[in-house]
């Protein structure tokens, strides 16, 4: 076990926000002698969960210690209101200057959460809240488990991040439920954007043996623990198949992992390898193959990567930079949609779900209206199927859902977005219709992809009230909203498109009224890049590859699938417009859309992936081939110039703000720690700007 001091851990970490734990003893009924309750609790409120960092490990070891010395009849571990805990500190993990530095706090945690594990006395985890990482952990390294039923978050989210569970839970979950399910929760769910398990699906899976209700979980708990000492209740364990099934189980694995990042995420590849050590289930090797693994990918530039990451969108996400202050907001007590589309309607669905707020759709005809007033309500309907609401709140947000023909139904809104053809003159209309039935207050607002919001503006008698307000497809899943300013917004509509931005429970940006703002422009870039490659002569195949080694979540031509095709050239022809020499319109892609096509690639019998003969038949290619990796050379070069230019431009206020941007609405991966640090530790920054993005250290990255 670790002989580590008090004294060594504040040497090791001194700012580290301590995470205390103190140990009581309590009696329980049914239970001869007592039973010793360490609670784990930060000191601060819900806001900021409990966290381990050296110093908070020696605490927990010491309140272990003493637990014992009372010779208890079981030991039992909670957290305090709301949170168990949500693994390491981070910030420590981020401070380590040294390999030794690592492999000390990985071994501390193994040695403090295996006093758990291997106690004579029963241990018991009552996991009374949010409960992720290392918290998990520690779970997992007592005998039983219960867990509160209204627990927030339950997840072992470190692959994510570009880490791996390196405190026991690549051994001990797999031991525990199957190396099946263990692939679900540390593979599967972490890189499908870091999916959460529910309090059921926990308990179904085998992580937990109970779940109790929330209203008087600790004393439920007590009361089951007395049963499991009693020999009343004896938590089913499964048996583990460490042949034919953990092989499979291993492949598995190997696939999400080998699509989901390409290879890019040291993290996950240690993951695997430690998965597959686990089948031996000794817990000496395990532990001591973590506590190096650990060491190893804590020191990589991937994970300082994937902290910058974390902290963009822990941090600056929630103080958007630029935001006027909050108190300038105006109060939105109804909301107006222009247009009942698909895109419309989902936004009519996500105002009513978080506002709570009467929202009413408008648009050419009675059909429509009456469709996108449908597809909310049926969507809400799914919702009570799930039982994500209740029928009451079912029938209360379908109820605050209408529609109208009528613009003038907008009279007492106080916000009105437009999600309408992307047409300046059509929107310059709509805006001029709807003007005229509200007050002078009211925040219109577009959810333009690419016009000037400032030229949208421009005939209204009071342009100082429209916003931009770009959601991305799908509205309800993707985080971010860019936020954009016109030449004349002002501060209380800006700070009004903020606060019901976080109502929406979306992470905003600040924007400048620019082309295609961040994420559009940049993706159309990239896009078109790689399009003019293949215009030149490159085949599909080579080109559409040639960005796996970054680890996309998709390559560019089934992102410009998803996209839509029109979409795309739309938008290109926009940019186009304001920027000539740097962004093309491919001839080629105007007969693709013309053609009425929407995928370049087809599937064969054999589920093999081939060109749509129709689409290889109508391209029109040049005679020059590059390779991939010439490809993927000009495609990054001409975005690092992009992103010099727009920073030049001052579209955001930092770096900062475009990694966060490609983060939340184009899937940049999480291990690659934002596009900026990735071209500034690539060097294509400096080659292609003369200057780094970033100072050095800024993104947690050697310089």
């Amino acid at each position: 076990m670790s002989t580590f001091t008090p004294q060594d851990a504040k040497a090791l970490f001194p700012d580290e926000v301590v995470t205390h734990a103190v140990t009581r003893l309590v009696r329980v009924p049914g239970v001869q002698g007592q039973v010793a309750l360490i609670t784990i609790d930060n000191g601060l409120d819900h806001t900021r969960p409990s966290t381990f960092g050296p110093q908070s490990l020696v605490s927990l070891a010491a309140a272990f210690d003493e637990a014992v010395a009372a010779q208890p009849a079981a030991i039992a571990v909670t957290g305090k209101p709301f949170i168990f805990a949500v693994g390491a500190d981070l910030t420590a993990v981020e401070g380590a200057s040294s390999r030794d530095q690592a492999v000390q706090i990985g071994q501390l945690g193994h040695d403090v959460f295996r006093r758990f594990t291997e106690s004579t006395v029963p241990t018991f985890a009552f996991v009374n809240g949010a409960v992720m990482g290392g918290g998990l952990e520690l779970a997992l390294s007592c005998h039983y488990r219960t867990l509160i039923s209204n627990a927030a978050a339950i997840a072992l989210p470190e692959v994510f991040l570009g880490l791996f569970p390196g405190w026991g839970g690549t051994q001990l979950l797999p031991n525990l439920i199957g190396p099946d399910d263990a692939v679900t929760v540390i593979f599967e769910n972490a890189l499908n954007q870091n999916k959460m398990l529910k309090p059921a699906q926990a308990a179904q899976l085998g992580v937990v043996d109970a779940v109790f209700d929330s209203a008087d979980y600790l004393e439920q708990s007590l009361a089951w623990l007395a049963q499991v000492l009693r020999g009343e209740v004896v938590p089913a364990r499964k048996e583990i198949d460490r042949g034919e099934g953990w092989d499979a189980a291993v492949a598995r694995a190997k696939a999400i992992v080998d699509g989901r990042t390409k290879g890019a995420a040291p993290g996950a590849l240690k993951a695997l390898e430690l998965l597959e050590l686990a089948r031996e289930n000794d817990l000496d090797r395990g532990y001591a193959a973590e506590t190096q693994a650990l060491a190893d990918v804590v020191m990589s530039d991937e994970l300082r990567a994937g902290l910058y990451s974390f902290n963009l969108v822990q941090k600056r996400a929630k103080r958007p930079a630029g935001a006027p202050d909050k108190s300038l907001a105006r109060e939105v007590t109804k909301v107006g949609v222009v247009g009942a589309g698909l895109m419309a309607s989902q936004m009519a669905l996500l105002f009513v779900r978080r506002l709570h707020v009467p929202v009413v759709l408008t648009d050419v005809d009675q059909s429509r209206v009456d469709k996108g007033v449908g597809y909310v309500h049926a969507e809400i309907d799914k919702l009570l199927g799930k039982k994500r609401v209740s029928p009451d709140e079912a029938n209360r947000l379908k109820a605050l859902v209408s529609g109208s023909l009528d613009k003038a139904a907008f009279a007492d809104a106080d916000f009105v977005i437009e999600a309408v053809f992307e047409d300046l003159a059509v929107k310059q209309q709509v805006f001029a219709e709807v003007e005229e039935h509200v007050s002078p207050e009211a925040v219109l607002a577009t959810n333009t992809s690419s016009l000037s919001i400032t030229d949208m503006a421009s005939k209204l008698a009071h342009p100082e009230r429209v916003v931009g307000f770009h959601f991305f497809n799908p509205v309800a899943v993707m985080p971010l909203l860019e936020i954009v300013r016109a030449e004349q917004t002002d501060d209380a509509t800006l700070a009004t498109a903020f606060a019901v931005g976080k109502q929406l429970k979306k992470s905003s940006v600040l924007v400048k009224d620019a082309p295609a703002f961040v994420v559009n422009r940049l993706l159309t870039r990239f896009m078109g890049e790689v399009v003019a490659a293949i215009d030149e002569g490159t085949p599909f195949e080579v080109a559409d590859r040639a960005t796996e080694p970054l680890g996309l979540p998709m390559s560019p031509l089934v992102l410009l699938q998803l996209v839509g095709s029109a979409v795309a050239l739309h938008v290109a022809e926009t940019v186009h417009g304001a920027f000539p020499d740097r962004f093309g319109v491919s001839e080629n892609m105007k007969r693709f859309v013309e053609a009425g096509k929407t995928a370049v690639w087809q599937w064969d019998a054999q589920g093999r992936q081939t060109v749509d003969p129709e689409v290889q038949a109508l391209w029109q290619f040049g005679d020059t081939e590059l390779t991939g990796e010439q490809v993927r050379t000009r495609v990054l070069e001409a975005v690092a110039q992009e992103i010099r230019l727009m920073l030049d431009e001052g579209v955001v206020a930092e770096a900062q703000d475009i990694d966060l941007c490609m983060i939340l609405g184009a899937g940049w991966p999480f291990w690659l720690g934002g596009i900026t640090p990735y071209l500034d530790r690539s060097g294509i920054s400096e080659r292609v700007t003369g200057k780094r993005f970033l100072a050095p250290g800024v993104a947690s990255v050697p310089a």
